[in-house]
């Protein structure tokens, strides 16, 4: 049995990754000896070169640590990777990243956050929430918060909140006091078949729940019946059938004002300085379990009004709000969407607090086999937009499927503005395209929105440059 209190090295196999990252710093912020390996170099593992801890992008046992107590490493390394059969081989302790979290919180309060989609964001907004109002926590997020800058930070409160990922069945390892489940949709197939498996997950997930704990659920979950909690709540964006749901919602400058109503209690005049409606939904879940905690109402108003979201989910690259506030200039978001209902949300979100401006999309494709089950799905959201721009498909963990291309998806579109780029391609297009429209002083203003969860995020900050160095528009 491995105690980790005892470790003084570590190292990570996949360090680079959101999930192994944020437990890459609890142990650093322990006073740990860090290292680890990632396949290729990304703005999270040069943050985390910079804060102390060592990491190679070679897959070789020369470049390991010989010295490591425990090897930690995600389900997605190949079983043929070298260092990976090296340890193997050599009998040091290994243990996949949902076992050192399930080890690290066994005895905390913890508030775990499961789902499809929206469990980053909603797992960042109780973070904050609990930060924020003093309350305290440990965080383990699965993205990037904007106002702290990080996946992970410590607390002297004995109080965890975890995304709790469906991937691999890694959220059966943990033990919540709280757990939230904010969607169902078929996702991952590769590892469960079917959805219905998939879902079945979930109601187990349910059973870890702990003897006097607390479910919080979307309202309309498939399945709703089997899930077992000794308290049960269900969240809704509107529907006053839920037990917990937002009212009086309006819109103004990219933000979002509205109530909080239960039969019990009411949160009034919340603000939400966050697009889409979908973070309206989030952020009524995360109310909930401030509520649940007793955390003052005020203290919650304030903490959701400065919550300033989470990097790649819904994220406003640029604002220009004078030129916007015209119906002209341009808006650029980013977001993490790489699954049909978080691209649905994401579109529907732009369009409806930008109406009136050109939507365009530029989306990467994530996974083979995601892009195999869901082609005419992605499709026929796609086709919200005006223009859509898609890249090759990012494969992440897996190895090509024969036939299976972006190509698949952009067959599948009505909207005839559309095609397929590369990421340079992609950038020659819009030096062309953006300053044609700034020659001739044209737009009715226009969204224009990166999506998908590979390495699409490389190509943000010079697509901004592209935009602002075009961007001469009169106001």
């Amino acid at each position: 049995m491995i105690d980790l209190k005892n470790i003084s090295r570590i190292y990570f196999i996949g360090i680079g990754g959101i999930g192994m990252s944020a437990l890459a710093r609890y142990f650093s912020s322990k006073g740990v000896t860090v290292s680890g390996y990632d396949k290729t170099e990304t703005n999270l593992s040069k943050q985390l070169e910079k804060e102390g801890i060592k990491i190679h992008y070679t897959d070789d046992i020369n470049l390991l640590d010989k010295d490591a107590q425990l090897i930690v490493y995600t389900p997605a390394v190949p079983k043929e990777h070298k260092e990976f059969v090296y340890y193997q081989q050599n009998n040091y302790p290994l243990l996949k990243r949902s076992d050192v979290l399930g080890k690290i919180t066994d005895d905390s309060f913890n508030i775990c956050v499961a789902g499809t989609h929206g469990k980053t964001t909603i797992s960042a907004m109780i973070a904050h929430i609990l930060r924020d109002s003093g309350y305290g926590c440990k965080a383990f997020l699965g993205g990037v918060s904007v106002n702290y800058n990080t996946n992970f930070w410590s607390s002297e409160k004995n109080v965890c909140v975890i995304e709790a990922d469906e991937y691999d069945r890694s959220f059966f390892k943990l033990k919540p006091d709280v757990a939230i489940i904010s969607a169902m949709d078929a996702d991952h197939l590769d590892i469960y078949g079917t959805e219905e498996v998939m879902q079945n997950a979930f109601v187990e997930f349910t059973g870890k729940i702990k003897s006097n704990g607390l479910l919080v659920s979307k309202y309309g979950l498939k399945k709703d019946m089997e899930l077992t909690a000794p308290v049960h709540l269900r969240y809704s964006l509107q529907n006053d059938a839920a037990d917990v749901y937002a009212s009086n919602i309006t819109m103004s400058k990219g933000s979002y004002r509205f109530d909080v109503m239960t039969s019990d209690w009411t949160l009034d005049n919340v603000v939400l300085n966050m697009g889409g409606m979908h973070n309206v939904e989030n952020v009524v879940a995360a109310i909930s379990v401030a509520h649940h905690l007793k955390i003052e109402p005020a203290k919650i108003r304030s903490a959701v009004q400065n919550f300033k979201g989470v990097k790649r989910r819904f994220e406003y690259i640029l604002f220009p709000s004078p030129l916007v506030e015209r119906g002209r200039g341009e808006v650029f978001i980013d977001d993490y969407a790489h699954h049909p209902e978080e691209l649905k949300a994401l579109i529907t979100g732009a369009k409806t607090l930008f109406s009136g401006m050109k939507c365009t999309v530029v989306f990467q494709p994530h996974l083979f086999s995601r892009t195999r089950d869901f082609a005419a799905e992605f499709a026929k959201i796609l086709d919200m937009a005006d223009e859509v721009i898609l890249l090759p498909i990012y494969p992440a963990r897996e190895l090509p499927i024969e036939g299976v291309t972006s190509a698949l998806i952009l067959n599948e579109m009505k909207n005839e503005n559309k095609s397929i780029k590369t990421k340079d391609e992609l950038l020659n297009y819009l030096r062309l395209s953006k300053a044609s429209l700034s020659t001739c002083g044209e737009g009715r203003g226009e969204v224009f929105i990166t999506a998908g969860a590979g390495d699409i995020d490389t190509i943000v900050e010079p697509i901004k440059q592209i935009i602002l160095n075009n961007q001469n528009i009169p106001l």
